[in-house]
Formats: structure tokens, sequence, C-alpha cells
């Protein structure tokens, strides 16, 4: 009998859309935390392609970079607005 083998294209890559289940992994929460971090705005809304639902995962990343750090305010924020505006 012969086994079949899966097919693997030898690349190492990320899927540009992420399943609910998969963006909440990716961003280090569960289930529940996503659905209300997308309800308030902090991470994005998904994207329908037919009948299925996707998070792009670079707008999942970029919302992720966006969240504050624990500790604080954010040390870039200062630095920024202590530079003068050139109009």
């Amino acid at each position: 009998m012969a086994r079949s083998t899966p097919k693997i294209d030898g690349l190492a890559w990320a899927p540009l859309g992420l399943s609910r289940e998969e963006a909440a992994r990716h961003v280090g929460v569960g289930i529940t935390k996503f659905d209300a971090m997308v309800g308030d705005g902090r991470m994005p809304r998904p994207k329908r392609i037919d009948g299925r639902i996707v998070w792009d995962r670079r707008a999942i990343e970029a919302a992720f970079s966006d969240l504050p750090e624990d500790g604080g305010d954010n040390p870039w924020d200062r630095v920024l607005s202590a530079r003068p505006v050139r109009v």
C-alpha cells in the first residue's frame, strides 16, 4: 500500500487571513477577550470572503503594536510631543 504524504511547499510563510481562533491565538488572548477587543475597537473588524470570515494578519499585528505598554505612557509619545511642529 502506498501512503499519501501531504504536499509541503518548503517555504516558511504565515497566512494572510486568520480565523477568529487563529487571530485570538496570534494576539495571545482567548476568543472571548479577542471578541471584546474587536467590539471596543482595539482589534480590527474581520473581512468576508464569500461565506468565510477572516482577519487580516497585518491589521491584527498593527493593532497589537498600537496597544499601550504596561507601566505607563509610551516614551516615544513624550519625545514626539516635545518636538516643535514645522508647518
